[in-house]
C-alpha cells in the first residue's frame, strides 16, 4: 500500500482491519481499538478498484469496512478469506454492491448500517420534492445570473402539494418516514405500493385522520395499492424507496413514465438503477411540466447525456444520509459489526439499533445480513 494514501490507528492492535474510506467521527475507531484491531484507513477520495482492494487486503486481514461504490464480488471474498478474513461490513444500508452468496460461501458475515439514516434520507427526499415543485434550483440560478428585475405575477410558478396525493413505492423504514413527513407537514393523501402492508403506517394515517376531523378538518386518506401502475397514474408525487434487485431495476421506464400525470414529480433517493435514465431524459425533454428530483444515478458518478441540461430536473450528489449524526452513526454500526464478529458476539438483529449509539452498547454485532445462513446466534439478553 502507498503510505501517502493510508493512515494507521492503534498500530499495536493484534487484529488487522482495513477501511477503504476515512469515516466521520472518532468513536468508530475507538470501537475497533477496544477490539484489539490495528486500523488501516485509506485517505484517498478516489474509488478503490478491485485490484487496489486486493493489494490492501494483502496476506493478513481480519476484516474490512467497505463502501457501496465498490464491487465486492466473489473473487474479493476469496482473497479476504485466504488472508484470514472473518467479516466484511458495508458502510451503507443497502448492499446490492455485495455478492452475499459468495460471502456466505466463504463463511464471511456481511454487515450493514440500518436504522440511523432513516430520517436523514427521508428529509432529503422531502427537500428534493419541494425543490422540484417550487423550482428552487431554477430560481436560484436566475438570481445568481443577475436576471431578477422585480416581482412578476408569473415568475417561476410551481406546484402546490397541499392536500394532493403522494405515492410511495416501497414502504420500509425510509419510505414510511417520508410518507409521514408529507402527510403530517402537508396533509397529503397517501397511495403506496409495497410487497407487504405497513400496518403501523396505515394505523398512523387513520389516527391522524381522526385527529384532523376532531379539529374540523378533512381527514387524510391512505390506500395500499396492489399495482404500481395505479400509483404512477394517480399520484401527484411518486417517491421511490424499494430495494434494488432484478424485479425493480428500471421500474421507471418509458411505459411507467407515460402513465404519470403531465405535471407529476418523480423523486429518487434510493438507488439510481431503479430508473432508466435515458428514458427519463427523453420524457423530461418532451414534457416540460414534468419534474424529477434525483439523489442517485444509474451509473454513478456518470449521468446519461442530456440529464444535466434539463431545467425540470433537480440533482444532488448522493447526499441522502449526509448529516453528521447519521454518517457518524453509520460508522459506529459498521465498526460494531466488525468488532462484534471478531470478538465472537451474537447478532443484535433488532429494528432499534439506538443502544449502539449510547454509552453502554450491547455485546453484539448490530446488523449481519447473512447471519441465518451462517448459523450465528441471536442476542437474547435484556
Amino acid at each position: 500500500m502507498n503510505d501517502m494514501e493510508w493512515m494507521i490507528e492503534n498500530p499495536s492492535g493484534g487484529k488487522r482491519v482495513i477501511v477503504t474510506k476515512k469515516l466521520p467521527g472518532e468513536r468508530w475507531i475507538r470501537i475497533l481499538a477496544q477490539a484489539d484491531c490495528r486500523v488501516e484507513i485509506c485517505t484517498s477520495n478516489s474509488i478503490l478498484t478491485p485490484e487496489e482492494i486486493k493489494g490492501a487486503i494483502g496476506r493478513k486481514c481480519d476484516g474490512v469496512i467497505g463502501q457501496l461504490t465498490e464491487d465486492w464480488s466473489g473473487e474479493l471474498f476469496k482473497i479476504l478469506k485466504s488472508a484470514g478474513g472473518k467479516v466484511y461490513s458495508n458502510y451503507a444500508v443497502g448492499y446490492n454492491n455485495v455478492d452475499i452468496d459468495a460471502a456466505t460461501k466463504q463463511s464471511i458475515p456481511v454487515g450493514n448500517t440500518p436504522g440511523v439514516l432513516t430520517e436523514a434520507t427521508a428529509e432529503l427526499a422531502v427537500s428534493l420534492t419541494f425543490a422540484a415543485a417550487r423550482r428552487i434550483v431554477e430560481a436560484d440560478n436566475f438570481m445568481r445570473a443577475g436576471r431578477y428585475e422585480g416581482w412578476l405575477p408569473t415568475l417561476f410558478l410551481g406546484d402546490l402539494l397541499w392536500r394532493k396525493t403522494v405515492g410511495v413505492i416501497g414502504a420500509g423504514r425510509i419510505g414510511a418516514a417520508y410518507a409521514r413527513m408529507m402527510i403530517e407537514g402537508h396533509k397529503m393523501n397517501l397511495l403506496y405500493y409495497s410487497p407487504h402492508p405497513n400496518e403501523r403506517l396505515e394505523d398512523f394515517v387513520a389516527r391522524y385522520g381522526d385527529f384532523l376531523e376532531s379539529q374540523g378538518e378533512e381527514p387524510i386518506l391512505c390506500k395500499r395499492s396492489t399495482s404500481m401502475n395505479e400509483v404512477f397514474s394517480e399520484a401527484d408525487v411518486v417517491s421511490l424507496h424499494p430495494v434494488l434487485n432484478d424485479t425493480t431495476r428500471h421500474m421507471i421506464n418509458e411505459a411507467s413514465l407515460s402513465l404519470m400525470k403531465e405535471n407529476a414529480i418523480l423523486v429518487n433517493s434510493s438507488r439510481g438503477a431503479l430508473i432508466d435514465e435515458a428514458a427519463l431524459v427523453r420524457h423530461c425533454q418532451k414534457h416540460p411540466d414534468f419534474k424529477a428530483a434525483l439523489d442517485v444515478y444509474e451509473n454513478e458518478p456518470d449521468m446519461k447525456p442530456g440529464l444535466q441540461d434539463l431545467d425540470n430536473v433537480v440533482m444532488v450528489p448522493h447526499i441522502g444520509s449526509a448529516t453528521g449524526w447519521a454518517r457518524q452513526g453509520m460508522a459506529t454500526l459498521a465498526a460494531a459489526n466488525l468488532a462484534g464478529i471478531l470478538l465472537g458476539y451474537p447478532v443484535w438483529q433488532r429494528q432499534d439499533v439506538s443502544p449502539f449509539l449510547g454509552d453502554h452498547p450491547p455485546k453484539a454485532a448490530p446488523s449481519i445480513v447473512n447471519f441465518t445462513k451462517l448459523d450465528i446466534s441471536i442476542y437474547t439478553e435484556d
